[in-house]
């Protein structure tokens, strides 16, 4: 038997996890799935020849080998499930967005660390290489100091709406769901948000859908940059790249972008060059897995086993998964009252 046992609630992305039983190096083990109808959750079981399956998320957090709770379930149910399993002195790996309101978000930050258990923000966008290319590109100083930067991401999201019913049902807010992979994918460059100023509309598309789903936000970071945000999502099928970051540093600038299982590419100017060419890398399409991110997960699964076996913090933990929602939320404020709004950071 693997050290570590994983409970796993919501079968969409969440299926995902379950190909970490098949890496024999791992530690971890997907022992018990959950799903809101049982005879999904009993199909994973006898796929993967797993423990247990159930359609009650309590039952799977009180089996006393179930170490982690991964939570994948709909947006509006990830506190409910996250404070469920914090309270019973279990780890948690919550896919994005990690709540849909700052008090929540609050309150599971101060239970995790009331209770000393790891918190992983499922945030794929740090764990895509196109984006961790930058990233080193960033932390190793190849870029100089960052002046200004941007990122999106845009969807039509029409396609995934009869496989997803909640996300008119309920409905899902687009501002948590969406806008924060792109908030979370700078603040992971540049830290805590100062100020937005934001704008919002609703595209039609998708006439049911009561909110705003179209988002542009400026932001001002403490450390003085300043960046862009676009979230579209109801909107006809964009021209564009799902993902993408600018940085615009000191010694060079760098684009990145990624789409669902068609790959991305970086491009790169250094400033260091008489001859300003462009440098250009492609990344081949990842197809395993739900929306293509399996490979993803299963980096981000191998970095959480690294944190439990020496006591690290997990990319992002609670904090920084709160402070994006924080950002979010700020910025909801500011479409609503039509002035820049500042960030609480105070977790």
């Amino acid at each position: 038997m693997k050290k570590y046992g994983i409970g796993v609630i919501g079968l969409g992305m969440g299926s995902t996890l379950l190909e970490i039983n098949k890496i024999e190096s791992s530690k971890l083990e997907v022992r018990g799935v959950c799903a809101a109808h049982y005879e999904k959750a009993k199909y994973f079981k006898d796929l993967y020849n797993l423990k247990y399956a159930t359609s009650d998320y309590r039952e799977l957090i009180e089996k006393d080998d179930i170490d982690i709770i991964g939570i994948y379930s709909p947006d509006h149910l990830h506190a409910e499930h996250a404070i469920a399993t914090l309270e019973a002195d279990k780890h948690v790996i919550c896919t994005k967005p990690m709540v849909t309101s700052v008090e929540d978000a609050k309150r599971i930050v101060n239970l995790v660390k009331e209770k000393g258990v790891k918190f992983l923000t499922g945030q794929t966008m740090r764990y895509d290489p196109e984006f961790a290319t930058i990233k080193k590109m960033y932390d190793d100083g190849d870029l100089g100091k960052i002046i200004a930067a941007e990122a999106h991401y845009v969807h039509d999201l029409r396609d995934l709406l009869p496989i997803t019913p909640w996300r008119i049902e309920v409905p899902q807010d687009l501002m948590y769901g969406g806008v924060c992979h792109p908030v979370d994918i700078l603040r992971w460059f540049l830290g805590d948000v100062e100020e937005v100023f934001a704008y919002g509309n609703k595209g039609g598309l998708v006439e049911q859908y009561p909110f705003e789903n179209n988002f542009m936000l400026n932001i001002k970071f403490k450390n003085g940059v300043i960046a862009r945000v676009l979230g579209l999502y109801d909107i006809v099928e964009p021209p564009m790249a799902m993902m993408g970051i600018s940085i615009y540093g000191t010694k060079g600038s760098a684009t990145g972008t990624f789409t669902d299982k068609k790959g991305g590419y970086v491009k790169v100017i250094y400033d260091k060059f008489d001859y300003k060419t462009e440098a250009h890398m492609n990344y081949p399409p990842e197809t395993e897995g739900a929306y293509g991110h399996g490979t993803t997960v299963i980096r981000y699964l191998k970095h959480f086993e690294e944190c439990l076996e020496n006591n690290k913090t997990p990319n992002p933990d609670a904090v920084q998964g709160a402070k994006a929602i924080a950002t979010c939320s700020a910025a909801w404020e500011s479409i609503k009252t039509g002035k820049p709004v500042k960030v609480y950071n105070d977790f």
